[in-house]
């Protein structure tokens, strides 16, 4: 473990005014973007979709790092260099997912995350292949009686089982606790009251996790949920209400040694993540905040890019010239700069 290396790269990836792309979807969820512009599911098409993303112009004035799949991080550009080495001409860190995703957790619906077994088997390699941090989410269902006391204490040990081994392997975890708004296993009508009582105990447990397994908090970044209403809630929250409670809850759940804070988009349209990490960080300039708070998006990122490249070469300019008006806005956004579509 290099606690030096950690904290340098933790810091770098939470730099003013940049933040990460989260490029790391599955095989299937890959294949859910290429069906929004007609392309088929093959290992060549999600190789053009990576590499037009990572060849953009000018990347790294507003991305810190890019979250990659295992098949993503051992390809290769058109050129023939490594995506790696492409995004490292930009300063862009290279990161990897390392869960294996999802499994049952008891019999109502919740779940817990696999691939915590062969994990300190698979970073030395990941770590040769160039990745500098990782990924691994766990996800936690809404409703009045979920989620449970046993679902909440087995996802956080994992999370905290899992930052520790990237640590000794000095590779910065992204610790990520999504409290789901859009589940498709619920009815998704929790208020955001509830949905803050609920992140409130998740990042409770979560921190007392952590510092049980001595996780380096300068060498880790957290990856929360904002506080927001289910998606079919009939009490829908402003968006001054979701920054301002997500806001309180990170002040009083997060300490203030964690390196930064890089927001997942999960649920939100591409504007509404942009501007309730705006408003957050009008708040922090107001009233001081000890840590970056920052994006870590993906699809929020990447849809209006897609289609307007459309898996073609003559639109390669429009789809890379979308994602970096996307990258600039939440460039913005991470400094409370944002003035809607005029930026």
């Amino acid at each position: 473990m290099d606690l030096h290396h950690l904290k340098q790269n933790a810091d770098a990836l939470v730099k003013k005014g940049k933040g990460l792309l989260a490029a790391d979807e599955s095989t299937a969820t890959a294949g859910r973007r290429l069906a929004l512009i007609g392309k088929e599911n093959t290992e060549e098409n999600r190789q053009k979709m990576r590499e037009m993303f990572f060849s953009t112009p000018e990347i790294g004035k507003y991305i810190s790092g890019v979250i990659l799949y295992d098949e993503t991080l051992r390809q290769n550009a058109s050129t023939g260099e490594t995506f790696v080495n492409l995004l490292a001409e930009h300063d862009v860190l290279s990161g990897i997912k390392v869960d294996l995703g999802l499994a049952d957790f008891g019999d109502n619906g919740e779940k817990t995350t696999k691939g915590l077994a062969q994990l300190a088997m698979e970073l030395p390699e990941y770590y040769d292949l160039g990745a500098r941090f990782a990924k691994w989410r766990a996800v936690f269902s809404v409703s009045d009686v979920l989620p449970t006391d046993t679902c909440i204490d087995e996802n956080c040990e994992l999370l905290a089982r899992y930052a520790k081994i990237c640590q000794q392997h000095t590779i910065v975890p992204i610790v990520e606790p999504e409290v789901l708004i859009d589940d498709s296993g619920n009815n998704n009508t929790h208020t955001l009251a509830r949905c803050e009582e609920v992140i409130r105990q998740v990042h409770g447990v979560l921190f007392e996790k952590l510092k049980e397994h001595d996780v380096y908090f300068e060498g880790m970044l957290l990856k929360p949920s904002m506080v927001i209403n289910g998606s079919k809630s009939a009490d829908v929250a402003s968006e001054e209400e979701v920054a301002r409670t997500t806001f309180s809850v990170l002040k009083d759940t997060v300490p203030a040694e964690v390196a930064g804070i890089a927001f997942l988009s999960g649920g939100q349209s591409d504007e509404q993540a942009t501007n309730h990490l705006n408003l957050m960080n009008k708040i922090a300039n107001d009233e001081g905040a000890p840590r970056a708070l920052t994006y870590s998006y993906g699809r929020a990122l990447q849809t209006s890019a897609l289609l307007a490249w459309g898996g073609k070469d003559s639109g390669l300019e429009a789809g890379q010239k979308e994602f970096l008006k996307r990258a600039h806005a939440n460039s913005l956004a991470s400094q409370g700069l944002y003035d809607g579509e005029k930026a």
